[in-house]
């Protein structure tokens, strides 16, 4: 099934796109549906499963409030102090129209031992009038990468209904016939879809948009020092990073390895970024928003030598990732929750492979094979963050992923084009595997790291 750029994409608020990007676009949707706001006396947010379990240090909580109050990501003020106002007053201005009593503590019911049957991040919403009458309920799934569903909009599986495109795929073999056929690229193919959706320009100017977004969060995070928020009180590394490699540079530092500490570093900058909450890109989740920026301009600043930004190379290196990821939600899931690390750090290391092999110059086989290397060596990985905050590992491993991705595309191109493991194998593989990992592994900060160490 085919995912629009804009879905794959998103603009969102950090540290989480299923438990931040997502829950916020889900309040926001409730008060969106209240007809008579004024008769709202009483708001009660119900999170289940992993959301309940992790929402507290993955910002779910202010997330939820920001799309009661009405915001979206992409025109939020960060500078604006939303949730210490509603903390102090004790008030929330609904939809930014109907004011009534709200308690972070209060109107919060974390609901940890409750996982509902279709997805580990659900929700439910209520709202009361005076006389304490049911005004509206609904319930909501954070699915992985920003995307929420209703739960009348769900059966077994949750999907919703395919988008009128001229080329829909739901596997790599299906995608490499469709450009054999028309003798398209993986990217022509992508964006031929997307122009029947929007105009060209506007295609164009998304992806202009978040790259730069992308690019400005590794810019700001090298040179923003100081304490990560939440309890385990994180120094940024960023900018310590990057001082010593300008250093390094300025004294012509010998050094065969010197790249990787840059992509380390652009990784570090990003995921650091994330973990304050700032306005991201999923790629495709949050968790893994550092990967594919750092890629990107490891392609920029070292493999053609160029020290600006190639739209060109952008375009292709976007859209090709993202028909990646378009398999991935088709046949497995992108959800931390649902499917562990693997969903999210694997799935971005995949897309960056991909992406890196197509502006490269690498053939169809080649792509293919960069994002099936991209995933089967993060196959099994877990979501065990420390004291549920976006931090430990997750920071370090978006680092190390954007190595493995450009590792992926150099197996790949120096390759015979010959491969035994298909992409479509390690996609089912990958899901199969997510399903069968205890849930203490599934982002509920229950086991691994979160268990045994103490920060």
């Amino acid at each position: 099934m085919y995912y629009s750029l804009s879905e794959i994409f998103a603009i969102g608020i950090g540290p989480s796109s299923s438990h931040t990007v997502g829950p916020m676009k889900a309040a926001k949707r409730f008060v969106d549906n209240i007809k008579n706001i004024t008769e709202v006396e009483k708001v009660d947010i119900y999170l289940y499963g992993s959301l309940a379990l992790t929402g507290v240090g993955h910002g779910t909580l202010n997330a939820v409030a920001y799309g009661l109050l009405g915001l979206e990501a992409e025109k939020m003020d960060l500078n604006e102090n939303y949730i210490d106002k509603i903390k102090e007053t004790k008030k929330i201005l609904l939809r930014g129209e109907h004011t009534i009593d709200f308690s972070m503590e209060a109107n919060f019911i974390l609901e940890k031992k409750i996982f509902l049957k279709e997805h580990p991040n659900g929700m439910k919403f209520i709202a009361y009038t005076k006389d304490n009458n049911i005004l509206l309920e609904e319930t909501y799934f954070s699915v992985g990468g920003g995307t929420i569903a209703r739960s009348d909009e769900v059966n077994n599986k949750i999907e919703r209904a395919p988008l009128d495109v001229p080329y829909q795929f739901s596997s790599f073999a299906e995608l490499r016939e469709i450009c054999s056929k028309n003798n398209l690229t993986i990217s022509e193919v992508v964006l031929a879809n997307e122009y029947s959706l929007h105009s060209k320009e506007e295609t164009i100017e998304y992806i202009k948009k978040i790259v730069k977004i992308m690019q400005d969060n590794i810019d700001r995070g090298i040179n923003i020092s100081g304490t990560l928020p939440g309890s385990i009180k994180l120094q940024r590394r960023a900018p310590g990073m990057y001082e010593s490699l300008q250093k390094r540079f300025e004294n012509n530092f010998d050094d065969p390895l010197y790249i990787i500490d840059w992509v380390n570093l652009w990784a570090f900058a990003v995921a650091e970024e994330n973990a304050c909450g700032g306005k991201m890109i999923t790629a495709p989740t949050m968790g893994s928003a550092g990967i594919i920026p750092a890629t990107v301009r490891y392609y920029q600043r070292f493999a053609h030598k160029k020290a600006h930004y190639d739209l060109d190379a952008d375009i292709v290196f976007i859209t090709t990732a993202a028909a990646i990821c378009c398999l991935y939600r088709t046949n497995a899931s992108i959800s931390g929750a649902e499917v562990g690390c693997q969903g999210e750090v694997g799935v971005a290391c995949s897309m960056a492979g991909a992406g890196l092999t197509a502006v490269m110059g690498g053939n169809i086989n080649q792509i293919e094979n960069a994002a099936e290397i991209g995933m089967e060596h993060n196959l099994g990985l877990t979501c065990d963050p420390i004291k549920g905050l976006v931090q430990i590992p997750c920071i370090e491993r978006n680092a190390m992923a954007a190595i493995k991705a450009i590792n992926a595309m150099r197996l790949a191109m120096r390759g015979s084009g010959e491969y035994k493991v298909s992409l479509d194998s390690i996609i089912k593989i990958m899901y199969e595997t997510g399903l069968h990992l205890n849930s203490d592994y599934k982002e509920t900060s229950l086991g691994g790291l979160a268990k045994h160490v103490v920060c």
